[in-house]
């Protein structure tokens, strides 16, 4: 590969594979990072400090898909008009700084998952060199333990779109709700966690061994959620889980997620 772009988004996986693109191609490499209301301010801080840490160039690019309708409606399709308007903003800044080749840090456990994404990358000719040679979420954080990458044991993240229910909306507001509420679950010590939006019902998924520790500081959460903007906070006694908003949609063969 010559001029190169990662899409990285700060996650261990684009992480990884921005780490050792930079370690094979050098300056050959650039990381490029899309943003938008959907991506919390401190998960791009975070990713800001790791690729200076790496050493490589970051661009970052202001994204404008909470004014596209095929998004903002958020039918189960919106992660691939998500990503494929991102993908065409690439592709327009590869055309014109001479890159030749564009690359995600899709994994092979994605290929499980629903990930209507997916089809943009190819359709985009986006390369996922880490789920074409097989690796697996778990062995990425080995590798990326080993290469003494700090975000090695990150949860997994999602954008804050994925918190709000197919068919409600997307705006602005909801995600800055959204944000400000994760963001201060955060600050009381939670890591892995979703703030799932239902209008004015906060549903909060963390692990089942984390649930004494919420409900210790359940007044203080309620408060303060209240003050962010919900009405009702509660606890998804199933406990955290990724994806599971897509909990109940069909798969191409008609078959439940």
């Amino acid at each position: 590969m010559e001029h190169t772009l990662v899409a990285y988004s700060g996650g261990v996986d684009s992480t990884l594979l921005t780490k050792i693109a930079w370690e094979i191609l050098g300056e050959k490499v650039t990381a490029i990072i899309v943003s938008s209301p959907s991506l919390p301010a401190r998960e791009l801080q975070e990713s800001r400090e790791i690729a200076a840490l790496i050493g490589v160039s970051l661009v970052e690019m202001e994204s404008d898909e909470i004014n596209l309708p095929d998004y903002y409606v958020n039918s189960e399709q919106r992660c691939y008009f998500c990503k494929n308007h991102g993908y065409q903003l690439l592709r327009k800044y590869a055309a014109d700084n001479g890159f030749q080749t564009i690359l995600d840090g899709s994994n092979a456990d994605d290929l499980d998952d629903y990930r209507p994404g997916q089809r943009a990358a190819r359709e985009h000719d986006v390369y996922s060199p880490l789920q074409e040679v097989g690796l697996t979420k778990s062995e990425i954080r080995s590798l990326a333990k080993e290469m003494e990458l700090p975000n090695w044991d990150k949860p997994a993240s999602a954008c804050l779109a994925s918190r709000i229910p197919y068919g409600t909306i997307i705006t602005s507001d909801a995600l800055l709700i959204i944000e400000k509420a994760e963001d201060f679950l955060v600050q009381l010590g939670f890591q892995q966690l979703r703030v799932r939006h239902h209008g004015d019902i906060a549903r909060i998924e963390i692990p089942p061994e984390e649930f004494d520790k919420l409900l210790n500081d359940r007044d203080l959460i309620t408060q303060k959620l209240k003050e962010i903007g919900y009405s009702f906070i509660t606890l998804d006694i199933l406990g955290f889980r990724s994806g599971s908003m897509n909990e109940g949609l069909k798969n191409n063969h008609g078959v439940t997620i």
